[in-house]
């Protein structure tokens, strides 16, 4: 995969998740912000429903009072004219004269402020009606020429009376609320009373959270208020409430919502936790998309070290056999047999080599199809140890090393496959004396613990990285040393180790410090 592609991929992705996630963000926001200026409007319109009702609960109050204390008097009221309109019309074509006349009286029930207030001793408390009468003549001349004052007849007469609720209606809010504005809040309204009301109001507008209320006295809070009410002006929404005549008032109810942040989230919970759930599988696909594309990237650098490094194992053997025939075929040595011999034994020895890589390749295949055929018999394990021993012994002569042996494994029987699991030690044998730069030195060791036998292959070499213990037993992997090939194999024998020791119930692993050597551990269960 060509790197600036996948690079730019990476970023559009990333960019892309990046996004959604503000996207998201902005959303959240965007809907919490619309929330809170719903939650400001509801709660601004039931603080002003509440005063309103306060003060049409405290009117209605006045005017039942005042209207026991008017039936209960006995009196009958007297009569006082205040006003009268007289409206004549005439219509000369028709011939046509409409009088109107509308008569103001008012009615003292003598009644005084001083029964709802001592300090309205002087206030009185009246009734306002009106009489209306329409007449209508049809003579013009009737009424022009009536010069000796007789009475005349209308031809039409309407006469309307009763009481004029506008004007009462007027007088009576005029004088409640005079008398009302000198009696103290706690006369006025309940803590309990008021705290019914604004806890139904605010249910029918949805706002159901907790809350507390308190009404102030120019800045100063009264008697009015809930246990948990702390006056803050910034968090709080508040409304004047029983205003006087004159339109002001001396109080201010307060409201305030300790948990309006978890109440207003609250409403979002159930779209938010969809969104994280979204944006979560949005995350969890890009990481597995970027994981995907990171190993097929990774899978491709195997593939073409790979490749480098089966055509550097194959190279050399070619290389050499090309030669040997190429000598064999020469007249001078075609009648040597001594050397003819050496160099077929050469091509035969390279051939072996070249069929041992296949080979390799070719297990770790049927590995993973599971067509490789294990079966598992009774074995000494230090009898197999000492056969991979034998396996390696010519190039270990040829390097000039030693192998030490420290068996102190009382129980050696366990149930393996002694051709693999010999392949086994074989490859981390080879590996041993690969990686030692001089002369290799190797400790086999044997221990119990409890039903396992380990078996540690320690060797004083080049060591390796943490990455590379991690990773050590990957197929393909081979720590990189660039373009040198000075360490020959392609990454198989480690990766095979690892199939058949777990086929074998076992554990392998490795203990690597660079520059000090590695030891491979092998645990495998023993025959009880």
């Amino acid at each position: 995969m060509n790197k600036l592609f996948f690079r730019i991929l990476v970023l559009l992705m990333s960019l892309s998740l990046i996004g959604i996630i503000l996207v998201q963000v902005f959303w959240f926001n965007s809907s919490f912000k619309n929330n809170d200026e719903q939650f400001k409007y509801h709660v601004t319109q039931v603080i002003g429903n509440v005063a309103d009702k306060l003060e049409q609960q405290e009117e209605y109050s006045f005017y039942d009072k005042y209207n026991r204390i008017k039936d209960s008097t006995g009196k009958i009221p007297k009569k006082e004219d205040l006003l009268e309109v007289l409206y004549v019309q005439r219509n000369t074509k028709t011939n046509k004269t409409i009088v109107y006349s509308n008569t103001l009286t008012s009615e003292d029930y003598d009644i005084s402020g001083s029964l709802f207030n001592k300090k309205f001793s002087s206030e009185r408390f009246k009734n306002f009606s009106s009489k209306r009468v329409t007449e209508v003549y049809n003579n013009n001349n009737g009424i022009d020429n009536n010069s000796l004052g007789q009475t005349i007849i209308p031809d039409l007469k309407i006469e309307k009376s009763g009481s004029l609720d506008i004007l009462n209606k007027v007088q009576q809010q005029i004088q409640y609320k005079d008398i009302a504005s000198l009696t103290p809040i706690e006369g006025r309204i309940t803590k309990d009373k008021l705290y019914k009301l604004l806890k139904k109001e605010l249910e029918e507008y949805g706002v159901k959270t907790k809350f507390e209320f308190g009404v102030l006295s120019s800045g100063l809070p009264t008697k009015v208020k809930s246990d948990g009410f702390h006056y803050d002006k910034d968090l709080s929404y508040h409304v004047p409430i029983y205003t006087d005549n004159e339109g002001n008032s001396k109080y201010e109810l307060f409201l305030t919502f300790p948990y309006k942040k978890k109440f207003l989230l609250s409403e979002l919970l159930s779209i938010t936790i969809l969104s994280i759930v979204f944006t979560l599988i949005i995350i969890i696909a890009y990481t597995s998309a970027l994981n995907q594309l990171l190993r097929q990237k990774h899978i491709s650098e195997i593939k073409t070290d790979f490749i480098n490094n089966m055509t550097h194992e194959f190279k050399t053997p070619i290389a050499t056999i090309n030669l040997a025939l190429d000598a064999i075929r020469s007249p001078k040595v075609i009648e040597d047999k001594e050397k003819v011999y050496r160099y077929l034994q050469m091509i035969r020895d390279e051939n072996k080599r070249m069929h041992a890589q296949v080979e390799n390749v070719l297990r770790i295949s049927k590995l993973e199809k599971r067509e490789l055929d294990i079966t598992k018999e009774p074995t000494i394990v230090t009898d197999v140890i000492d056969d991979a021993i034998e396996h390696v012994n010519l190039i270990l002569e040829d390097r000039q090393g030693t192998v030490v042996k420290h068996y102190n494994a009382t129980r050696t029987t366990c149930l393996i496959n002694e051709v693999h699991f010999t392949n086994v030690l074989v490859n981390i044998l080879e590996n041993a004396i690969k990686y030692s730069p001089d002369t290799p030195e190797i400790e086999i060791f044997t221990e119990n613990v409890k039903d396992m036998i380990l078996i540690k292959v320690k060797d004083h070499g080049l060591g390796m990285s943490k990455i590379a213990q991690k990773r050590v037993f990957e197929k393909f992997y081979r720590e990189h040393t660039g373009d040198l090939h000075n360490v020959k194999g392609h990454g198989l024998g480690l990766a095979y180790v690892k199939r058949i020791v777990e086929d074998h119930n076992g554990q392998v692993y490795v203990e690597s410090e660079k520059g000090k050597g590695s030891t491979f551990i092998i645990k495998i269960p023993l025959i009880n």
